[in-house]
């Protein structure tokens, strides 16, 4: 039986950079390699595309090697000789491969752009479509559409970049009035907690509202609850039109004041995670059906992992935020919450390709040509 070619693009010009390394090497590690015949494709830091040398996937345990080492992936030049930067829609590279798995999280990775890429050179990947990946990636938007659901949010609201320059004052004064102290300011756009802030006194804003404008020109400034942090990996329903499946949960409980980019990166005891969470039978059946509701609001499709806020005062859940790309490092939680529901890491990697392959089958056999009909 003839191997499906799965493309693993990995890294990408993102903040989340190193992650994706790991996360890629991790892919790669536990796909099966009697189903899969794997193309591993980097992206370094100032966008160039990078093919990986054959003997990489001959060793037992693949650890990727550094850029300088792989050679470049000639991109399409436009009439003046400028090289393009992307992927022809009639390029050798489209042969290449049947599916692509990205493994790239945050900015033009997991937003909607590389998503759109693969959808113009109509190609197969796995995870969310372009709509699901650029809404979940945009907090402010998919909050709305989480609360025209139904499900509960924390209170917040935005400022943009052009209206903290002419109204900081009133953004300041309406911070204070509506949250009270502390709260949070966050990238609207962002992932691992990049660029966001507990803000505790009034004199510490501007300085949150400005690395966090660094990072993204629109940002949330979010009322802070005393809450525990509870995660579930959602995975779109194999038969196509019924409920997406949803693990057990998860939890991730900070040693540092909250879960910041250091504490899930940098400091090796930054947060214990726990599987199963210590909640009830009630409260995981209400956790999940908040997450499935979630991803089908979202119009996702493939894989999200949907975090969730639990009140410790009041017990209520809050939805936090959806990772449409989550970690896929052997001890990132949506595999590892997956494995706990009984859904090995291997088999779990075949079943986001073989759904991938499912809905480019769907999106083929939809009428393109009008004057056809």
């Amino acid at each position: 039986m003839k191997k499906i070619r799965v493309a693993v693009l990995y890294g990408g010009r993102s903040g989340e950079h190193e992650v994706a390394l790991r996360s890629a090497a991790s892919v790669i590690n536990n796909l099966d390699r009697s189903k899969f015949e794997i193309v591993p494709i980097g992206i370094d830091k100032n966008g160039k595309w990078h093919l990986a040398e054959p003997a990489v996937l001959q060793q037992k345990t693949v650890s990727l090697p550094i850029f300088g080492n792989l050679p470049e992936v000639v991109m399409p030049s436009y009439p003046d000789g400028t090289e393009s930067g992307v992927i022809a829609l009639n390029s050798p590279m489209k042969t290449a491969f049947d599916v692509v798995f990205p493994v790239m999280h945050g900015t033009n990775g997991e937003d909607g752009t590389v998503q759109g890429l693969l959808e113009l050179a109509e190609v197969a990947y796995v995870g969310c479509g372009v709509l699901a990946s650029a809404v979940g990636m945009d907090k402010d938007v998919a909050k709305r559409l989480i609360a025209a659901e139904g499900l509960p949010i924390v209170p917040y609201f935005c400022i943009r970049k052009g209206e903290w320059a002419a109204k900081g004052g009133e953004f300041t004064a309406r911070a204070e009035k509506e949250f009270g102290f502390p709260f949070f300011v966050k990238p609207a756009n962002s992932g691992s907690s990049v660029g966001v802030h507990k803000v505790k006194t009034k004199a510490d804003f501007a300085a949150a509202v400005a690395d966090a404008l660094l990072y993204d020109t629109k940002v949330l400034v979010e009322k802070a609850i005393s809450a525990r942090e509870i995660e579930l990996s959602v995975l779109e329903n194999p038969k196509f039109g019924e409920p997406p499946l949803v693990s057990i949960a998860g939890e991730v409980n900070a040693t540092h004041e909250f879960y910041s980019y250091e504490a899930k990166y940098l400091d090796e005891n930054g947060a214990e995670l726990l599987i199963p969470a210590k909640i009830t039978p009630e409260q995981l059946k209400i956790a999940q059906d908040i997450a499935r509701r979630a991803f089908v609001a979202l119009e996702g499709e493939g894989l999200s992992r949907v975090d969730l806020f639990l009140d410790k005062n009041d017990g209520k859940f809050y939805f936090n935020e959806v990772n449409t790309l989550p970690g896929f490092t052997s001890i990132s939680m949506y595999p590892k919450m997956w494995e706990a529901s009984g859904l090995g890491y291997s088999e779990l990697l075949t079943k986001l390709i073989e759904l991938a392959l499912a809905r480019k089958a769907r999106k083929a056999a939809l009428v393109r040509d009008f004057t056809q009909q």
